[in-house]
């Protein structure tokens, strides 16, 4: 019953517009004083502190403090003038752009909501002066960026490793099929969009001016090798590898480029502190909530209900599939990783999915989370950059988010997709 009143108290909280992170906090605190009396209080901070303080979540601070300092030192703008010399010369190029940059941005920024950010504050008007419309940019640009979900270094598959006890860079590696596939598959999206509705292409194919902006773009393309080669290649761990990517786009922007003086770099750091403290936040009062459910035993008691209901792994694929789906149209992913994934993984390991498996699908139903309202946290985003309406925007944003859902069919009941790399090098 206890459970039962906390998840309507964080629900009225939410459409109260109260922060899901102070919602989370409040609920899991009443609940605890409830239960064991206000002598518990103390306890709670030590709880939070302890919850938001484990080193592999290092890595996300850094992961977004390297995102934003790509995009005040020019590495963001290098990468486009390559993707566009690269696709431009296909009907919807620009279109093709925006996905290409979107798979290369995710490769350092770990973060859809930085990848938006970045890229669609310069996309996102260049194609409205192509004549495309603005819903349209709006809804490939945050379609796209919700790739950085999966690619690695993704920050949800870093919380879910935390939370699951699970290898981060076996995660990695299990999300770029899927990644890759998703990218292909919205750019075939966007040339059906470019051939219905006769958008422009945006410059032939030339060889030199593809040499010229590799050459330009080179440093940025190291940015990459550096972070998940270090961490792939087992010399340096995810942690290690952010903060690695840090200091790499440091140099790269303030060496090389020369573009990265100490105005762009506050600015970078005031927005890398401002979305860590978002997802810091969330960690630590969800690690309340953490606390108790499991003193409730209910991950147990879930795992007991639904194993007494079926053993069949794929039954219980189906239920977990439709679990992650709905909390991801009313949680921030963090959220919704940190709150549920504990309770989930009994259940998980009791009839045997792997949990890199579960973590790719995870990931990419919270990922769907984060196209659908009404918290739809990257389409929002996408929306504010471009000043489009949501819905509006929502009408050709389906059509990419039923992308995602067929990669997430592909992962969930063809376990080779995500899989079969990590088979290979790890096992």
């Amino acid at each position: 019953m206890t459970i039962l009143f906390m998840f309507l108290g964080l629900v009225v909280l939410v459409l109260l517009n109260v922060p899901i992170a102070v919602a989370l906090g409040v609920v899991a605190a009443v609940a605890m004083v409830v239960t064991a009396g206000p002598d518990i209080l103390p306890n709670m901070a030590l709880v939070m502190f302890d919850g938001s303080t484990k080193f592999p979540l290092l890595a996300i601070p850094l992961f977004i403090l390297a995102g934003a300092i790509m995009n005040s030192s020019g590495i963001s703008r290098r990468l486009i003038a390559f993707a566009s010399a690269l696709l431009g010369f296909v009907k919807g190029g620009l279109a093709m752009v925006n996905i290409g940059t979107s798979l290369f941005f995710a490769e350092i920024s770990g973060s859809a909501v930085a990848d938006v950010a970045a890229l669609g504050s310069i996309l996102i008007p260049a194609m409205k002066r192509r004549g495309y419309p603005n819903a349209f940019a709006a809804a490939v640009t945050s379609s796209s960026a919700t790739l950085a979900v999966i690619i690695p270094p993704s920050i949800p598959m870093i919380l879910y490793a935390v939370m699951a006890d699970s290898s981060v860079v076996q995660l990695f590696v299990a999300g770029v099929v899927p990644g890759l596939l998703g990218g292909f598959l919205m750019m075939c999206v966007a040339y059906w969009f470019a051939r219905r509705y006769n958008f422009p292409v945006e410059e032939s194919f030339r060889l030199p001016r593809v040499w010229a902006t590799f050459k330009d773009a080179a440093w940025a393309f190291l940015l990459p090798v550096i972070i998940l080669g270090g961490i792939f290649g087992g010399i340096v761990t995810a942690t290690e590898g952010a903060a690695l990517a840090v200091f790499a786009a440091l140099f790269i922007g303030g060496v090389i480029y020369r573009e990265l003086d100490w105005p762009h770099l506050r600015e970078a750091m005031m927005e890398g502190g401002v979305q860590t403290a978002v997802v810091m936040l969330l960690v630590a009062s969800s690690a309340l909530v953490g606390v108790y459910l499991t003193e409730q035993q209910v991950p147990q008691q879930l795992a007991a209900t639904i194993s007494e209901f079926t053993q069949n792994r794929y039954v219980v694929l189906a239920l977990l599939n439709v679990l992650f789906l709905v909390l991801g149209l009313f949680l921030h992913s963090a959220a919704a990783i940190i709150l549920v994934v504990p309770i989930v993984i009994p259940l998980v390991n009791a009839v045997g999915i792997d949990p890199i498996h579960f973590g790719l699908i995870v990931t990419l139903n919270l990922g769907i989370g984060q196209q659908t309202p009404p918290v739809a946290s990257v389409l929002i985003t996408a929306c504010s950059v471009a000043k489009a309406n949501i819905w509006e925007v929502s009408k050709y944003n389906v059509y990419f988010v039923a992308v995602l859902v067929f990669v997430l069919m592909l992962v969930t009941y063809v376990p080779i997709v995500p899989m079969g790399l990590v088979e290979l090098i790890y096992r």
